[in-house]
């Protein structure tokens, strides 16, 4: 499997799970209803984005031939 794939599973996995452990302390707008398309849905997204920005800085910084590694 593709590194950028496992990079994205990993990102859509701990970004949802921090949504929906955060959600009941967000504001009702930024709630996704999972019957509609509505605000909450795009703060979900904006979640794995941020986890996918995390997850790719960890993985150069891991990755890097000449990089200290992380214990």
């Amino acid at each position: 499997m593709s590194r950028n794939f496992i990079e994205s599973l990993i990102a859509v996995l701990v970004g949802n799970a921090a949504y929906f452990l955060l959600a009941p302390h967000l504001p009702v707008g930024a709630r996704h209803d999972p019957q509609h398309l509505d605000f909450g849905l795009l703060v979900d997204f904006w979640f794995c984005i941020v986890a996918l920005g995390c997850v790719r800085a960890l993985s150069r910084r891991m990755f890097k031939p000449d990089a200290p590694k992380l214990r």
